[in-house]
């Protein structure tokens, strides 16, 4: 997938290194960040926190947080991408939180999402309301999430592409 690639040869011309943190999306970005070669001169690893405890255990995320706005808030977004990061001695970490479907959760409809990118200039968080079937919204929000990252890239070190 070009859009990986693209994301990869940032990261290597700013010599820096990616770790992800997925919720909703269990293991597909990382699945996706790993599919072509040479992937892991920039990719470091993942943490699929699917369960909410394990965001907390694995993670770091605090319960207050867990406890007043929940797992599917840009707050959660923020501190996954932040443990991810932390936890992995990564340059950035991405995260992946939100609603895939079947049902609403935490009163938030199918379709919600938050991603969480955390680097060496602090966290940013993006809302994203998806529609389609669960696959979809779980593909969409690796695109996404990609996308997120690349422009990021692109900011920070404007000689990246």
């Amino acid at each position: 997938m070009e859009q990986v690639e693209e994301l990869h040869a940032a990261l290597r011309e700013a010599g820096a290194t990616l770790a992800t943190a997925e919720s909703l999306t269990a293991g597909r970005l990382a699945a996706m960040l790993t599919d072509p070669p040479g992937a892991s001169k920039t990719y470091r690893g993942g943490f699929v926190t699917y369960a909410t405890e394990l965001k907390h255990l694995l993670l770091g995320v605090p319960v207050s947080v867990i406890e007043t706005v929940g797992v599917v808030s840009a707050e959660c977004a923020a501190a996954m991408a932040a443990g991810a990061r932390e936890r992995s001695g990564s340059t950035y970490g991405l995260a992946t939180t939100g609603v895939a479907g079947p049902e609403e959760q935490e009163g938030k409809p199918v379709g919600t999402v938050f991603l969480g990118v955390s680097g060496p200039h602090g966290e940013t968080t993006t809302q994203l309301g998806l529609s389609g079937s669960r696959a979809e919204i779980q593909r969409d929000t690796c695109l996404f999430a990609v996308d997120e990252l690349l422009g990021l890239l692109r900011r920070e070190h404007r000689r990246v592409r």
